[in-house]
């Protein structure tokens, strides 16, 4: 879901969290290969921080997945 300032819109991302769990990555470990705090990782996943696209694209590319498969509500 993503809103006019360019930012994803605030929610409970479980799909990041199940992705995040297939790679058998912790908060931590994707924290660091994205450049960002463990917290800031929990922060996503509960939806209490609104992540740039930047940050989602480059989440993506280290999950393997798309915007579409973590970020977008159906």
């Amino acid at each position: 879901m993503f809103n006019l300032t360019g930012g994803v819109c605030l929610a409970k991302n479980l799909k990041l969290r199940a992705a995040r769990a297939a790679k058998d990555f912790t908060q931590e470990e994707l924290a660091e290969r994205v450049g960002v705090t463990r917290q800031t990782i929990g922060a996503i996943e509960k939806g209490n921080y609104n992540p740039t696209v930047q940050l989602c694209i480059t989440i993506c590319k280290v999950l393997g997945c798309t915007l579409d498969d973590l970020f977008w509500e159906e």
